[in-house]
């Protein structure tokens, strides 16, 4: 099952609603550092490109906000992640905000336009708001609609202007395919934290939810067999981890928007090691590590790391 990693630092933080998550990447490399690890010397390592000097001077998307650099950062993240995938290569991405992840899905899908791709979200939040919904306009909670090509209409609350619309729609085509996956093909993992937005959409399109406590209740192997039951029909399979999904009270509060009563550090250990050795999973995604929030100096990104280093570890299996 080995599989051959390439790390992508990703230090886009423009749809995040505070600042700081450009620097939970490096707070990472700074934690293996401290152990005394070489892992980044180990495995070939690649910065992205970011638009984040966006964050100096106004955005005139009040629904989408920064929603012109996050298209430019999804070509990037397509355009880069399609090649890695094309080289036979396995893509651990550690990004800032989640806003990008919808690149990251652009690019898988890119490489293998003909694949049911399968995608596991372990968040707090079901990031699956559009223009049309969100109550704040930041776009870290929107990457599943694009990816789902959702407008959410049914729940709409707000007006968008043509030109936000005009670019929304760029974003959820970037890599010429869309939609990118399919409601059925998407369970999440964690989600606690929604607004009658998203349940609504949630519900519509009968997305499954393993809560934290199904997990806690039934044990992580059995929830996993039966997201590999549910994904049966998937040809490949993403990850995104989001370190909120978490509980603050046993990791820290250095991240954007910490939410209580969330999985323990353990129990992700747990859960992402699994999808690790499933040879579908053929991408996984660290998000959200904030350092400037941290209350607890850089716990947050030593756990991150933690976690990390087991993945690596059951790659080389």
């Amino acid at each position: 099952m080995n599989k051959e990693i390439v790390f992508y630092i990703n230090k886009s933080e423009i749809t995040a609603g505070s600042r700081g998550a450009s620097l939970g990447p490096e707070a990472m490399v700074t934690a293996a550092r401290k152990r005394g690890s070489t892992i980044f010397s180990n495995i070939e390592t690649k910065e992205l490109d970011h638009c984040n000097s966006l964050l100096d001077r106004p955005t005139e998307y009040q629904f989408a906000k920064r929603i012109d650099g996050l298209l430019k950062v999804y070509q990037l993240l397509n355009d880069d992640i399609s090649k890695v995938l094309s080289q036979n290569k396995f893509p651990l991405i550690l990004a800032a905000d989640h806003g990008s992840a919808g690149g990251t899905i652009a690019g898988i899908r890119s490489a293998h336009p003909n694949k049911r791709l399968g995608v596991v979200w372990i968040d707090a939040h079901a990031d699956i708001h559009t223009p049309f919904t969100t109550p704040t306009g930041n776009l870290h909670g929107m990457p599943l609609a694009t990816a789902l090509n959702q407008d959410n209409l049914e729940s709409q609350v707000n007006e968008v202007n043509e030109e936000t619309i005009k670019l929304w729609n760029e974003l959820k085509s970037v890599g010429d395919i869309k939609p990118k996956i399919y409601p059925h093909d998407l369970v999440y993992i964690g989600v606690r934290d929604t607004e009658e937005q998203e349940d609504a959409i949630m519900s519509r399109l009968n997305i499954k939810n393993f809560t934290v406590e199904k997990v806690r209740q039934e044990g992580v192997t059995s929830v996993m067999s039966q997201i590999n039951e549910k994904l049966a029909d998937c040809d490949i399979i993403y990850v995104s981890f989001d370190v909120d999904s978490m509980d603050p009270d046993l990791t820290s509060y250095g991240t954007g928007t910490p939410v209580k009563n969330g999985l323990t550090p353990q129990e992700a250990q747990q859960i992402l090691v699994h999808l690790m050795e499933n040879p579908k999973t053929i991408c996984l995604e660290i998000v959200e590590v904030n350092p400037c929030l941290d209350n607890k100096l850089n716990k947050m990104a030593e756990v991150a790391f933690e976690l990390l280093e087991a993945i690596v570890t059951t790659s080389h299996k």
